[in-house]
């Protein structure tokens, strides 16, 4: 009995000291219970670049989302984390557009708009920015910077609108993209944005975000 008291007070130890890296995945948002919430998911901050933000959390085919609309706006929602991606390297959400900004094309700075924008804000002041274009090749990768001293690479990872008005989930290894992207290892997951914006081609665009997560594998 002294044995069996000694195990389980080990492994109280254990749960108590490292329940972060213990766990096989970081829940960043699902947004299930943010709804009835009056349309704002908790622990995100807007941020209004142009116009006035149009977002709220709903139900989309029985997924609970967070929807983003933008006429002629420029917008996004950020949260502040602190993850480590040596331990949850694998990155995935869910995400659905519904509604391109016309001629949307991010290699043009008068047509750099975008439905769907994800950004993952490290530490060291870079960025890598999973987006979905109008008109750039999936694959794509372009220097997105606009804010001064921060280094913002973006991959193209939907083009067009194939698969349009779709639920896709995607998963991205962040240590190999980083690595491609900026040559090193990535340090400290600091943020993460969701963005939508079509002011620079006077246009409209709508799409939905789910199920933000880091994982092991």
């Amino acid at each position: 009995m002294r044995g069996l008291k000694r195990v389980l007070l080990l492994l109280f130890l254990f749960g108590v000291l490292s329940p972060a890296w213990a766990s096989e995945r970081v829940i960043v948002a699902d947004f299930s219970g943010d709804l009835g919430n009056g349309g704002h998911p908790a622990g995100w901050q807007v941020h209004e670049k142009k116009g006035k933000a149009d977002y709220t959390i709903i139900r989309e085919t029985g997924i609970p989302a967070l929807r983003l609309r933008s006429e002629e706006t420029s917008f996004a929602l950020q949260k502040a984390v602190d993850i480590n991606p040596s331990l949850y390297p694998v990155f995935s959400w869910k995400w659905k557009v519904t509604k391109l900004p016309e001629g949307g094309d991010c290699r043009k700075s008068s047509a750099d708009d975008q439905a769907a924008q994800i950004f993952l804000a490290f530490s060291n002041r870079k960025t890598i920015a999973y987006i979905w274009d109008t008109s750039c090749p999936a694959g794509s990768v372009e220097n997105a910077s606009g804010v001064p001293f921060v280094n913002v690479k973006a991959i193209v990872v939907r083009s067009g609108p194939d698969r349009a008005g779709q639920w896709i989930t995607e998963t991205r290894n962040v240590v190999e993209d980083y690595k491609a992207l900026y040559g090193d290892e990535p340090p400290v997951l600091a943020g993460i944005r969701i963005q939508i914006n079509s002011q620079h081609t006077a246009s409209s665009g709508e799409s939905f975000f789910a199920d933000v997560v880091f994982q092991t594998n």
